[in-house]
């Protein structure tokens, strides 16, 4: 005889298992996938060239000397000569600063405090990697 009392009960834990299965999936194949798509750049104006913006590139070696192309620089007396070399370049200018591994952080931060005290905003570090 059949209950019509009776409530059905429904079992959704071999659904939440099908679930993560297909989650964990999902996840495995996904870093794999590569996509690439195809497109066609417009023709651009050939009336404008491309100017190389001039920056500035200090070299710092290992014994605090200073370099600014093949002009060199004392440690000591950096922040007043950089000051008079940048008297009359656009403080827009990007400043790329190369220092030795073994120097010490105050010392890089000291040049790089100088040149932004200077006015120059577009200030970075240079590394290996």
């Amino acid at each position: 005889m059949f209950d019509w009392d009776e409530k059905p009960e429904l079992n959704i834990t071999p659904l939440v298992d099908v679930m993560l299965v297909l989650l964990a999936i999902l996840m495995v194949a996904t870093p794999a996938i590569v996509y690439q798509e195809d497109i066609n750049l417009p023709q651009g104006s050939k009336t404008k060239t491309y100017k190389k913006q001039k920056s500035i590139d200090i070299k710092v070696t290992k014994a605090k000397i200073i370099y600014i192309g093949k002009q060199k620089f004392s440690f000591k007396n950096f922040a007043d000569s950089f000051v008079l070399y940048a008297g009359n370049i656009s403080r827009s200018t990007p400043v790329y600063i190369s220092a030795d591994k073994a120097l010490s952080y105050g010392d890089v931060m000291y040049i790089l405090k100088t040149i932004k005290e200077a006015g120059f905003s577009k200030v970075s570090l240079i590394t290996n990697g």
